[in-house]
């Protein structure tokens, strides 16, 4: 296996409390030919600070400024379109790897000649508490992600190589599934490799935590975004709405 550049991309927001443990993880990864692209959508924080002293130690390390806050897909966006590397791979300021998975993920991409992967993940809550591991399938459709997100942002990498650079839509939640879907008219299958991979860190206040909210724009997701008649729009929205309450018991 060669060791192509991978451009891991992190939005930031206010997270000073949080981006130290994020960019950790990634100075710790036994995969080392990688550039972290951390673009900051104007916080009032000192996160631009916190992120400085890691920039000042490893030029792989970029702070990209953003003037006005234009929301998390316009900041992925940006550092995307700045990225040098053949993977694209995301990882937001709150969350982090373990130390073998972009190496691991690498070779399984390479090996089997994959333009989108994504890994199972652990489920945290911002006080530590472990909430369990989110299992999920070998491989992913369009027509599958419709119906429920199994690629969490945080382990999913995609080959510009096989894809060219391919962005998120411009809406305000829900733009990672935005770009699975777009990928998946492309290809016809994502792929996972086994093992659990990352930590996604839950807040009381996440996006997540809001299911009403979440909901909505699921529906945008279906109707303004992929422009699906209303029936199938309303079929795969029963779909998704069916497995989050099985998620839930």
């Amino acid at each position: 296996m060669n060791n192509p550049l991978v451009s891991i991309i992190t939005p930031s927001f206010n997270c000073s409390n949080s981006i130290f443990k994020t960019i950790d993880s990634v100075l710790n990864q036994t995969y080392q030919n990688w550039e972290l692209l951390i673009a900051d959508d104007c916080s009032s924080d000192n996160s631009c600070e916190v992120i400085e002293k890691f920039t000042a130690l490893d030029s792989r390390i970029k702070l990209i400024r953003r003037d006005w806050n234009a929301g998390p897909a316009v900041t992925r966006n940006r550092a995307i379109s700045e990225a040098k590397g053949r993977y694209i791979a995301f990882l937001d300021a709150d969350d982090t790897w373990y130390p073998s998975k972009l190496e691991k993920q690498i070779a399984f991409m390479q090996s089997k000649n994959i333009a989108l992967s994504y890994t199972s993940y652990r489920r945290v809550h911002e006080d530590g508490r472990e909430l369990g591991v989110v299992n999920v399938p070998e491989s992913v459709s369009y027509s599958d992600i419709l119906k429920t997100n199994s690629i969490g942002c945080l382990t999913a990498c995609y080959d510009t190589e096989l894809l060219g650079k391919v962005y998120m839509p411009n809406i305000a939640k829900r733009q990672d599934l935005g770009l699975w879907l777009k990928i998946l008219k492309r290809i016809d299958n994502a792929y996972a490799l086994e093992g659990c991979l990352a930590d996604y860190y839950v807040g009381v206040s996440t996006v997540s935590s809001n299911k009403i909210a979440a909901a909505k724009y699921q529906w945008r997701i279906y109707r303004e975004v992929e422009k699906l008649p209303l029936l199938k729009a309303a079929y795969y929205f029963v779909s998704y709405a069916s497995a989050a309450v099985l998620n839930r018991l």
